[in-house]
Formats: C-alpha cells, structure tokens, sequence
C-alpha cells in the first residue's frame, strides 16, 4: 500500500465532494448565514448519507436501487425537498443581518439538512454506485478487506477536506460582505435549490411516465 495509491483514493474523496450540487449550496448558505461549525455540520449530514450509500453498494443492495419505482420515489422526494428548502431559505433572506448576536440555525438543523439533502438526492446515489461501486469491484479482486476498509476511509477524508474547506471560504467571507450582498446571495441559494429540484421533478415524472 503505497502513499501514492492513498492519496489518489483522497483525491477521489475530493472530487466526489467538488461538483457544485445541493450540498454544496446548502454549505454556503449556513456558512455566510451562521458561521463556520454550521457550514461544517452540513457536511457531516452529507457525509452520513455517504456512509449510507457506501454500506449499501458494499453489501450489494445497488441492485434494489436501480429498481424504476424506487428512482421515481428518490427523485420526486428529493424535489420536494429541495424545493421546500429554497422556498424557506428565500423568505428568510430578509433575515440574514451583520449582527453577530442573531439568532442561528440550531446544528441539528443543519445537520440535518446536510443528511436529508444528500440522502435523498438520486444523484449521490448514482454517483456512489456508479463510482465506488466500480473502485469496489475492481479493489475487491486485487486486496484484502482491510484494504478495502482503508481506501474507503481515504474516500471519506477527501470528502472532509473539502468540507473545512467549503465551511472556511463560506464563513471567512461574510466579514467581506455587505448586508444587502448577503441578502442577495441568499436569494439566489435558495433559488439555486428550487432550480435542482424542478430538475429532480422532472426526471421522477419522466421516469414514471416511461414505466406507464
């Protein structure tokens, strides 16, 4: 096991973790909102899910997943609930101040969303199936479990990473940003979740328009 081989499983982590998604978003709207650990515990719900979807691929479960009736209910469920999450972060933008002392997000909210988002993001699925499923089949062959084990950790610790670091830039540059710059940047989060879940939306009633 070399360190080269490690760091391309943390280089993997990060790139799982890079594409702009609802996650992401969500993660910079608490950051700018409340701060630095509120970003980062959106992040810890995220990876939670992570750590689901990896369980599931691990002990072959992916096969009920592909299953047309259950992507339907992934993709509608995970519209609503984007949907229901912009809709709330916009009419809360007026609510976004430069007062320190305001009221924040409780962080089981945040973790929470962080979870919820993620789980229930059809995406996510696809992508861990798609991806740890084949590093699964092809690792599996070559190296014992405990192997396994520790690349998959590697996974988890490029997705950490990426988390301090999304949490960081967040929460830094709201010292930076003027009210009415936050109020708009919260505006377009939460438009930027509508957007994903009128996305989600559409490929649920297409799917279930084809198994009709």
């Amino acid at each position: 096991m070399s360190v080269s081989v490690l760091f391309s499983y943390i280089l993997l982590g990060l790139t799982l973790a890079a594409p702009i998604g609802p996650v992401n978003a969500a993660r910079i709207d608490k950051g700018i909102k409340n701060g630095f650990t509120h970003s980062w515990v959106v992040g810890v719900g995220s990876m939670l899910a992570d750590a689901i979807f990896m369980l599931l691929v691990y002990f072959g479960v992916g096969q009920f997943l592909d299953a047309p009736i259950v992507q339907t209910f992934l993709w509608l469920f995970g519209a609503f609930i984007l949907c229901y999450s912009g809709v709330e972060a916009m009419m809360k933008a007026n609510q976004v101040t430069l007062n320190h002392s305001r009221k924040k997000d409780s962080l089981f909210s945040c973790l929470f969303t962080g979870f919820i988002m993620s789980i229930s993001n059809p995406l996510s699925m696809l992508f861990w199936l798609g991806i740890y499923g084949s590093v699964l089949a092809k690792t599996a062959t070559t190296t014992e479990t405990g192997d396994l084990l520790i690349y998959s950790c590697m996974i988890f610790v490029g997705l950490t990473i990426w988390d301090l670091f999304i949490a960081g830039i967040s929460s830094g540059s709201r010292r930076f940003l003027s009210a009415r710059l936050l109020k708009a940047i919260a505006v377009l989060s939460g438009l930027s979740l509508v957007g994903f879940g009128v996305y989600f939306g559409f490929h649920g009633v297409e799917i279930l328009l084809k198994g009709r």
